[in-house]
């Protein structure tokens, strides 16, 4: 099962893709960088950006549980990713899934005029299920 170096290696051959980052968001911590970053710093980007994944992991409104909605569904669910857009690029925050209590996403930095959102998130995700953190 790939690292934190080989997954931010496999995120970067996606087309569009500008950097990306395995971040902690309850540190604000790059774990893992690779390629740009979009104001020149990976340390800043990654601070700034565990603050809009913790805003969207702690809020209630984002916190239903299947059950709310589909009483023969899975019991829980929590936020699987962010998006957020500006004119020339995409920013994905893929949260990572682990058998401990985690607070580590991906964060893809993506060209929106080379990349596409759609591969771009289902490959984030299945990048995520296979990243071993250790």
């Amino acid at each position: 099962m790939p690292g934190i170096d080989e997954c931010l290696l496999d995120v970067m051959r996606l087309p569009g893709a500008r950097g990306a980052a395995v971040v902690d968001w309850t540190s604000g911590l790059a774990l893992g960088t690779i390629g740009e970053s979009p104001n020149g710093d990976h340390e800043a980007t990654a601070a700034e950006t565990a603050e809009v994944a913790r805003m969207a992991a702690e809020q209630p409104a984002f916190a239903r549980t299947r059950e709310d909605l589909a009483p023969t569904a899975p019991a829980t669910t929590s936020v699987e990713d962010v998006i957020v857009t500006t004119a020339s690029s995409y920013h994905i925050l893929r949260f990572v899934e682990t058998a401990f209590d985690s607070s580590v996403f991906l964060h893809l930095w993506l060209d929106r005029a080379e990349g596409n959102l759609a591969l771009a998130r289902i490959k984030l995700g299945e990048i995520a299920e296979r990243l071993v953190l250790a």
